[in-house]
């Protein structure tokens, strides 16, 4: 089934969101129940079933995510990089570290000191048995067809779900009942988030400055030409543990599409709940309506206070403080530049190449150059990263 997309319709988005949401299934199981056998999570009694019999349970297999992969690293203690590792090489080695962990051992073996005895391998075995971790853990999967579904994450079990397409939906009537013509120009899904973009042309503000001797590099336009930008936010969600319900404001700059977010003035929410009960989940209408809710109140102030004239002409003039400033027009020159961002080699040549086709030689020059590389990229998260990063160049 397909999990991801970039640069989506919101019709497109809205028919995967749905399309995952009918497959999805939480269950709230005790280390205990969980194993893996070549790779591949086992949820014990995960699937209910109506039979002659009743209600019954059995186990479901589901192949985990790089994601998921994170969050077990997370709950075990052990570096993800080494788990990671042995997934792409050493299967039957992941195997038995996570099941070690999850499930303890009848006995344990330890080195043995020198000049003592142990088992003829420098080892000795101790008598003592390893209790099985007694945490239960949120698992968040799809379920499969004829063979194992996606295990998503592994969270914790007072994680407070607010699913995509929920957020999604609830946004939308914020907007409309915040009464503003705004649009959702595209939208990303990934493992790990969804990202939405919501511009607003009817508030617009030049940024002559901004734009000054920059060309679109997937156009040739010119921004002395065309110096418009327009107010929007970009709402960020993760259904799997990678970061709060987000909204941030954006300036959409007309001339090329580049989405500057402006991160100091986010509102974000987090997904932290009660203790949930082992079981499938079965999420409480009151509390999946209160956060509901509050995604709509949170929308209503994103539009108050970022679709409108006086906030975009403010954040122009924040951006356009230090976006004059000369940069050369040399790889080390771009990347002493952005070092702080901690972007990879690979980017930072990319960056370069947009930065030269942009002939902006200024650090607004490699703001320009970082969103617009950003959008050629196909992996959204990556994109999303290098975006919330770029604008911190002008300080702001």
């Amino acid at each position: 089934m397909d999990t991801t997309t970039r640069h989506a319709t919101l019709p497109d988005l809205l028919q995967l969101l749905q399309d995952q949401h009918a497959r999805k299934l939480d269950v709230v199981a005790p280390a205990t129940a969980l194993s893996t056998r070549d790779g591949v999570l086992r949820v014990k009694g995960a699937v209910q079933e109506i039979t002659l019999d009743g209600v019954t349970s059995r186990d479901a297999d589901f192949v985990p995510t790089a994601v998921f992969d994170e969050g077990l690293a997370d709950k075990l203690g052990v570096p993800v990089g080494y788990l990671k590792r042995l997934r792409a090489e050493r299967p039957d080695l992941y195997d038995q570290n996570v099941n070690g962990w999850l499930h303890g051992a009848r006995e344990k073996r330890v080195l043995a000191p020198t000049g003592t005895a142990g088992d003829g391998d420098g080892y000795r075995t101790i008598r003592e048995a390893v209790p099985a971790d007694p945490r239960s853990f949120l698992v968040r999967t799809f379920t499969g067809d004829d063979g194992p579904g996606i295990a998503r994450a592994l969270l914790s079990d007072r994680y407070a779900t607010v699913d995509n397409l929920d957020v999604l939906m609830s946004c939308l009537d914020g907007v409309r009942a915040a009464g503003v013509s705004a649009q959702v120009k595209s939208g990303d899904l990934t493992d790990r988030r969804m990202v939405v973009r919501v511009a607003c042309p009817e508030v617009a503000a030049a940024a002559p400055r901004l734009l000054a001797g920059y060309r679109s590099p997937f156009t040739g336009a010119s921004g002395d030409e065309n110096p418009l930008v327009f107010a929007g936010f970009r709402l960020t969600n993760s259904e799997t543990g990678g970061g709060a319900f987000t909204i941030t404001p954006e300036v959409t700059v007309q001339v090329c599409d580049n989405g500057m977010t402006i991160t100091k003035d986010a509102m974000r929410t987090v997904h932290l709940g009660g203790r949930l009960e082992e079981g499938v989940v079965r999420w409480a209408e009151d509390t999946q309506r209160k956060a509901l809710e509050l995604v709509q109140a949170k929308t209503r102030d994103a539009v108050a206070a970022f679709l409108n004239a006086d906030y975009l002409t403010a954040v122009v003039a924040r951006l356009e403080a230090r976006a004059e400033e000369p940069v050369a027009t040399t790889e080390a020159a771009v990347q002493d530049l952005t070092k702080p961002l901690g972007y990879t080699a690979d980017q930072i040549a990319g960056i370069m190449d947009h930065f030269v086709r942009g002939g902006q030689f200024t650090r607004g020059g490699v703001v320009n150059a970082i969103t617009s590389y950003s959008q050629t990229l196909d992996d959204g998260d990556a994109a999303h990263d290098l975006d919330a990063r770029a604008t911190s160049l002008l300080g702001v």
